[in-house]
């Protein structure tokens, strides 16, 4: 029975943490934009690969 007394502070610490960390991801805007990173996956972009740069031609 007195391990409640220890349980219970600690759950109520992780509840507290877990809510602080929700309100810092609300106010840093993770969920500003819910659907853009679900809907990139669908779309192929094509990015141009990278050229070498020109090498001076040799006479």
């Amino acid at each position: 029975m007195s391990i409640i007394y220890v349980l219970i502070p600690i759950a109520i610490l992780f509840v507290a943490i877990g809510i602080g960390i929700f309100f810092w991801a609300v106010r840093s805007k993770q969920f500003e934009d819910l659907e853009k990173e679900g809907l990139s996956i669908l779309f192929d972009e094509d990015k141009p690969k990278a050229t070498p740069p020109n090498k001076p031609d040799e006479h």
